[in-house]
C-alpha cells in the first residue's frame, strides 16, 4: 500500500492484516476481478476499501466523476463502509461520499458535483441520482458490490444489474459475500471477467455452519411473561459492555427498549419505521456509549461494526441459520470474544430445532429457564441477588440517547407513509392533502365563489348575502340560490329542498325538518 494510507491505518492500530486483506490485497491491487468470502467481522471492507483508494490515487476521477463505486444492501453499512473508507484515507486525501434514501437528496448533489472519488451508497439512491443525471457512471473504473448475498436476499438483483449495466465494461469487478447462493454464481459470471475466488476460513466458517470458537453460545427455553426479567437480569453479568437485543417485530423493538428504559438501563431502538435521523442518532450514542444496549430488527444485524460488543441477545429465535450467524456475528469481532444468547419460547421450538440442526450446535432440547434458575445465573456470570431493575447507584453511568443531538439530514420521511408523500403530493399526508383539496375545489367550480362563512346562529352566508353582510345591510333569502336549487342541472324539472337548521343545543328545529 502506498505510504500515505498505511500510515492512515497505522495510527488507528491497524499493522497487520487479516486473512482475507491477505489474500484479497495483492489480487486487487492488480485490479483483476475477485469473489471474496469470509464470515462477518473479519475485515472485508478494507480488503475491498484499500484497493480503491490507492486506484482513486494513482489515477485521480476526471470532471469530477468517481472513479470506484461500493454498492450495499442497508444505510447503516452505507456509513459503516464509507466511515473506514475515511478513516484509511485520512492522509492520502481522498473523497468518499455516502449515498442512501431517508436524506435529502440536496447535500448528495452538492457532494457529486463538487467532486468525489469513491462513491458509497445503496441500490435505489444511486439509480435515482443517476436517472436524475447528477451521478455518473461512466467513468468509473472499479465495482464492488458488498453483502451481495443479503442485496439478493432484498430483492435488489434487477437494480445490480442495471447499475453494472451503466458502467464501463472494461473494469474492475469485486464481489463479497458471506454465502455463495446460485445467483451469485450467476451474477459473477455474467459480469465478472475470469475472477478469482478467494476464501479466508474453511468452508464450514464461512458458511456459517461451524460454532465461532470466539463466541460462547447459549439458549434457553424461556416463558414470554418472563423474558424482560430474564434480559434485565442477563444485562447486569459481570463482563457485560455493549450489548444488542435483536427482535423479530419493529413492535416488540420499541416495547422492548421501553420496558428497559422503565428498569434504568440506557437503551435505544432501531427499526425500519423509525426516520432515518432518528436510526443514525441511536447508532451514534451506541457507538460514542452514551447508551449500552441498542434494540434491533436485522435491519442492523449487517455492516453493525461496534468494537466492543460483548453480547448479542436474540430476544425471539431467529428465522433461519443465516440469520442466527449474522445476528451473533455483532460480537466477537476482529479477534475479540463474545457472548450469545437466544431465548426460545415453547412455540419457537420446531424452528430452533432446524437452526440446531444446520449449525451443529448442542441445544437440540434448550433447558427450561426462569429469571430465578440457578443456571441461568451460573452460565452468564450474573452476580447473586440481581433483580430486574438497574441499581440506581449504576445509572448514572451513561448519558442516555437524550444526550445525542438530532442530526438535521434533511429526512425524506419515513418507511411506507413518508416515502409515499415524498414521492407524489397526490398521496401525501396532512397539509399537502389539504392544499390538493382546495385546488380540486376551485377546478370543479367552474370559477363560482364557493366561499362560506357560519354566522353565530349557524346559517350560511354566501355570494350576494357575504357582501350585503360586510356592507353591513342585511341581503334577503338566497333567492337566487334556492330557485337554482329548485331546478335541475338543465334548469328544467323541479326538486323539493330539504333545509335544516340547527339549535345551540344541536336539536333540529321542527319547522324546517
Amino acid at each position: 500500500m502506498s505510504p500515505e494510507i498505511s500510515d492512515a491505518l497505522e495510527a488507528e492500530g491497524i499493522v497487520e492484516p487479516f486473512p482475507i486483506q491477505e489474500l484479497a490485497l495483492p489480487i486487487a491491487l492488480n485490479g483483476s476481478d475477485i469473489i471474496g468470502q469470509a464470515r462477518t467481522g473479519t475485515g472485508k471492507t478494507l480488503a475491498f476499501g484499500l484497493p480503491l483508494l490507492q486506484l482513486s490515487q494513482r489515477e485521480p476521477g476526471t470532471a469530477k466523476r468517481p472513479r470506484a463505486l461500493v454498492v450495499v444492501p442497508t444505510r447503516e453499512l452505507a456509513i459503516q463502509v464509507a466511515a473506514d473508507l475515511t478513516t484509511a484515507s485520512k492522509r492520502s486525501g481522498g473523497r468518499i461520499l455516502t449515498v442512501y434514501g431517508g436524506r435529502s437528496y440536496e447535500p448528495q448533489i452538492n457532494g457529486l458535483q463538487e467532486g468525489t472519488d469513491v462513491v458509497v451508497g445503496t441500490p435505489g439512491r444511486l439509480l435515482d441520482l443517476e436517472k436524475q443525471k447528477h451521478l455518473r457512471l461512466d467513468g468509473v473504473a472499479s465495482v464492488v458490490l458488498d453483502e451481495a448475498d443479503k442485496m439478493l436476499d432484498l430483492g435488489f438483483l434487477p437494480d445490480i444489474e442495471r447499475i453494472l449495466t451503466k458502467t464501463p465494461a472494461e473494469r474492475q469487478t469485486m464481489l463479497f459475500s458471506a454465502t455463495m447462493p446460485s445467483e451469485i454464481v450467476t451474477l459473477s459470471r455474467n459480469y465478472l471477467t475470469r475472477p478469482t475466488h478467494v476464501r479466508a476460513g474453511d468452508d464450514n466458517e464461512i458458511d456459517g455452519s461451524a460454532i465461532t470458537s470466539r463466541i460462547a453460545q447459549h439458549a434457553f427455553r424461556t416463558h414470554q411473561m418472563d423474558k424482560p426479567e430474564m434480559l434485565a437480569r442477563l444485562l447486569q453479568a459481570e463482563d457485560h459492555g455493549q450489548s444488542m437485543v435483536f427482535c423479530q417485530t419493529k413492535r416488540a423493538c420499541d416495547r422492548v427498549a421501553s420496558d428497559l428504559k422503565s428498569r434504568g438501563f440506557a437503551a435505544a431502538a432501531v427499526h425500519g419505521d423509525l426516520g432515518q435521523s432518528q436510526r443514525e442518532r441511536a447508532l451514534r450514542a451506541f457507538r460514542n456509549g452514551k447508551i449500552n444496549i441498542l434494540v434491533a430488527t436485522d435491519v442492523a444485524a449487517r455492516g453493525l461494526d461496534v468494537d466492543d460488543v460483548t453480547h448479542v441477545v436474540n430476544y425471539e429465535t431467529p428465522e433461519d441459520e443465516k440469520t442466527y450467524t449474522h445476528r451473533i456475528g455483532r460480537t466477537g469481532r476482529a479477534g475479540r470474544t463474545g457472548t450469545a444468547v437466544t431465548f426460545v419460547d415453547w412455540q419457537e421450538m420446531p424452528r430452533w430445532k432446524l437452526i440446531n440442526g444446520a449449525l451443529d450446535l448442542d441445544f437440540h432440547e434448550p433447558e427450561e429457564t426462569y429469571s430465578t434458575s440457578p443456571h441461568f445465573f451460573e452460565a452468564l456470570r450474573i452476580p447473586k441477588g440481581t433483580k430486574g431493575r438497574l441499581a440506581e447507584d449504576k445509572r448514572g453511568e451513561h448519558a442516555g440517547l437524550e444526550a445525542e443531538e438530532i442530526e438535521d439530514i434533511g429526512d425524506t420521511g419515513q418507511p411506507r407513509g413518508g416515502d409515499r408523500g415524498e414521492r407524489g403530493g397526490r398521496r401525501g399526508r396532512g397539509g399537502d392533502r389539504d392544499r390538493g383539496r382546495g385546488k380540486q375545489g376551485e377546478r370543479r367550480g367552474g370559477g363560482r365563489d364557493r366561499s362560506r362563512r357560519r354566522t353565530r346562529n349557524g346559517e350560511s352566508v354566501t355570494g350576494a348575502g357575504a357582501s350585503a353582510e360586510k356592507a353591513g345591510t342585511t341581503a334577503p333569502p338566497s333567492t337566487e340560490r334556492s330557485s337554482a336549487s329548485e331546478k335541475g342541472s338543465d334548469g328544467e324539472g323541479t326538486r323539493r329542498i330539504r333545509r335544516r337548521r340547527r339549535t345551540r343545543g344541536a336539536r333540529r328545529d321542527p319547522e324546517n325538518t
